[in-house]
């Protein structure tokens, strides 16, 4: 008999799905099956070359040592400076954090501030963690479901539906993992304007996805639309995405002094420093040329144009061209019901995304890990040439349905 003790915080979470999916993915491969992979969130894009160069130079130099707990000065003044150049926004270098990716920032920004019974609304569908991480700081998910008629985003409405006396968070994600939403000026005036009436609820905005957006769509903040909200927004993002650099997990918060305050010295009894060569190459990140960018979210559009052109001509799918990200969220509703050649029932998106693998070879995330059925995510961040032969499997095992 075991003595070991699992606390109740660990015991109601579970394991991230679209990681558990791809670790999947990756058996599967080694095993020798002739799979496409369209699970993986990162691009595939090489780091842009200026900044691997900033991160050898920080090696060779000898930067390899104890940074401070809030982050080096010059990268902390790069995001002050990238937040009023991007985003229209004026935050000193004081109010920033340096975290270990976007990730940690939001984990550590919900166990500095929740107690048990606070409630945190999340728009469905939502990135895979929010619920978890919420749970696991002993607070309570509310999750509100975005209808594709909607284009999955939050209206005013739903937002004053489900605030409470313990609202605690509101958490946006635009553009949005898995929906590509994105969240127009106006629509933020809308979301401001119920929050205005409500001060004791914070509005934390993932921002990670910020600069891939398709269509010459703008790129909009809470606070530059709301100045008034200013000291209620945490916001939150990273260089993993934009800039190709997942593996440097660097992230970073930037908000009200007092609450980031409480952020960091969580950080310092729990992670402690973030890498100094990742925070260097970041530096060149948000300092350097950033031409690549058009060059990134024209590609990822062509995908977009094509990967939904194919889609949307397989009978009982359907999708939305998402406005950023690069993720499609797949409506398979006209596929439940229906039996595979195994006479196996698909009563749910996840018995599709079973079906799909086992039969197809194409590896997906079913939508119920987003909070928001029957629907599947697939990655766009993968070649023209792997989209279009996953897309083409998908069509071949949809057209054996019975």
């Amino acid at each position: 008999m075991t003595s070991i003790r699992i606390a109740q915080r660990a015991q109601r979470i579970k394991p991230s799905p679209s990681g558990a999916a791809a670790d999947r993915a990756q058996e599967l491969k080694r095993e020798g099956r002739d799979l496409v992979n369209l699970v993986v969130g990162e691009p595939d894009f090489d780091t842009p070359a200026h900044v691997r160069e900033a991160a050898i130079a920080a090696l060779r130099q000898g930067d390899t040592r104890y940074p401070h707990n809030w982050g080096t000065p010059a990268l902390r003044a790069a995001i002050s400076r990238k937040l009023a150049r991007d985003n229209g926004i004026d935050y000193g270098a004081e109010q920033v954090l340096v975290t270990h990716g976007a990730k940690a920032a939001i984990f550590l920004a919900l166990s500095a501030t929740l107690d048990a019974g606070d409630e945190v609304i999340i728009p469905a569908p939502y990135w895979v963690s929010y619920p978890d991480m919420v749970l696991a700081c002993d607070g309570t998910p509310v999750i509100v479901p975005c209808s594709e008629a909607a284009r999955f985003k939050l209206s005013a409405a739903q937002l004053a539906a489900a605030i409470t006396p313990r609202t605690r968070w509101l958490l946006i994600n635009s553009p949005a993992n898995p929906s590509g939403a994105t969240y127009s000026a106006e629509e933020y005036r809308a979301l401001a304007e119920v929050l205005l009436a409500h001060p004791q609820v914070m509005v934390m905005t993932d921002e990670i996805y910020e600069h891939i957006r398709y269509d010459g769509r703008a790129n909009p903040h809470l606070v530059a639309v709301e100045p008034r909200l200013r000291e209620r927004v945490l916001i939150v993002n990273g260089v993993s995405k934009t800039y190709a650099m997942t593996g440097f997990r660097i992230g970073f918060v930037a908000g009200p002094l007092p609450l980031v305050k409480a952020i960091a010295k969580l950080k310092s009894q729990s992670a402690g420093t973030s890498c100094s060569i990742s925070q260097a190459a970041a530096v060149a990140a948000y300092e350097g040329d950033e031409g690549f960018l058009a060059h990134n979210r024209e590609v990822y559009q062509q995908r977009r144009d094509r990967a939904v052109a194919l889609i949307n001509a397989i009978p009982g799918l359907g999708c939305l061209a998402p406005e950023g990200a690069f993720y499609l969220y797949v409506n398979c509703a006209g596929l439940l019901g229906k039996r595979t050649p195994a006479g196996t029932l698909l009563s749910d998106d996840q018995a599709v995304v079973l079906y799909l693998l086992e039969q197809a070879g194409v590896a997906l995330v079913p939508g119920a890990a987003y909070g928001l059925s029957p629907y599947f995510r697939a990655s766009i961040a993968t070649s023209l040439e792997n989209l279009e032969q996953g897309i083409g499997r998908i069509a071949r095992a949809v057209a054996a349905l019975s």
